[in-house]
């Protein structure tokens, strides 16, 4: 990978994990709304899948479906829906939150890191 393209891959997540944030406090703030319905965003994996096609130089290289991750859907997102229609689930928000922040954090310490390694290339 290219260093520009790492850069511009951990632009590209940061601006999701900040749209994903806006949405996040978004739920939050409407918490006590009658009828909100908590909202999300598309998985980053799904944005990246929909906006950068992938080359296989031997067909071996990229297996179709197998070892792929997806979230387990055992029901536990799935929110109460209180009497006055809403649905929002503070825990849950607040997890996203959590994941988000973390997340964010990660690609900061990955681009530090690799900032460092290409000045030290360069300072030879």
């Amino acid at each position: 990978m290219q260093p520009m393209q790492l850069f511009d891959l951990a632009f590209r997540q940061n601006e999701w994990l900040a749209q994903r944030q806006s949405v996040i406090s978004s739920n939050v703030a409407n918490a006590n709304t009658p009828g909100y319905k908590a909202k999300d965003i598309e998985s980053f994996d799904d944005v990246m899948r929909k906006s950068v096609s992938m080359t296989a130089t031997d067909p071996q290289h990229l297996s179709s479906g197998i070892g792929t991750f997806r979230q387990a859907e055992d029901g536990s997102n799935d929110a109460e829906v209180l009497v006055s229609g809403n649905d929002v689930n503070l825990e849950q928000e607040f997890l996203k939150s959590n994941d988000v922040m973390r997340s964010y954090s990660m690609n900061t310490q990955i681009m530090r890191t690799f900032d460092r390694m290409l000045q030290s290339v360069t300072k030879a």
